[in-house]
């Protein structure tokens, strides 16, 4: 299944184990006829973008990070920083504990806390190098918080 494979690709080898195929529903889009959206029972899983990228929901994130190959694209924060980014705010880079090894600039991102839950999801601004680096400046935009 394309999908399996697009999920594995961006997200590690046997990501898509995770996902109870059979369940899974898709919705095209009405001007492309392309692959627009997965849900389950009618909970968003993630939505394909134009550019070939996955935008995961945070149910789809929470299915996913089951495997231990997702995790290496989860940034996870201190307990300070806990409240404003499951609110939406973004991650700041001094707020980063650890992060995944395969994140990149673009890149789609799992926001987890201590205890390894998901908080958020979004986009990486920088690569796992910069996040370890810096102490300054955006690391994540939350797309979305569990709050919001």
């Amino acid at each position: 299944m394309k999908v399996a494979m697009s999920l594995d690709y961006l997200f590690g080898s046997g990501v898509s184990r995770n996902l109870p195929i059979d369940e899974l529903k898709f919705s095209l889009s009405r001007k492309t006829g392309r692959l627009r959206m997965i849900s389950i029972e009618d909970v968003h899983v993630a939505t394909f973008r134009s550019d070939g990228g996955i935008a995961l929901s945070i149910y789809g994130a929470q299915l996913l990070f089951k495997s231990h190959s997702f995790k290496e694209n989860c940034v996870q924060i201190c307990d300070e920083a806990i409240d404003p980014v499951s609110e939406g705010l973004s991650v700041f880079s001094k707020h980063v504990v650890w992060c995944g090894k395969h994140i990149k600039p673009g890149s789609e991102v799992a926001v987890i806390d201590l205890q390894d839950r998901v908080i958020a999801v979004g986009r990486a601004i920088l690569s796992t190098k910069m996040i370890k680096e810096f102490k300054r400046g955006v690391a994540v935009k939350v797309r979305a918080g569990i709050k919001n």
